[in-house]
């Protein structure tokens, strides 16, 4: 199920993609979203803060040979 505030951030920019969002029209929409996109959206951050720092670090990027698996 897409979320409504991915739906209403298209139509909103779809015509104006082309500037950044200040820091106003992002606190707008986000004070426009129900719980359940906000805790969504700042998983999401979570998620790929934590996926990007990984990557800085070299973490997950090979498995040694002789480590075990884990299912």
């Amino acid at each position: 199920m897409p979320m409504k505030f991915t739906d209403d951030l298209y139509e909103y920019y779809k015509d104006r993609l082309t500037g950044e969002l200040d820091r106003r029209d992002v606190l707008k929409l986000i004070g426009e979203m129900t719980d359940e996109e906000l805790l969504g959206m700042f998983g999401l951050y979570v998620l790929e803060s934590l996926k990007a720092k990984m990557a800085r670090e070299g973490l997950g990027a090979t498995r040694p040979q002789d480590a075990p698996r884990v299912h």
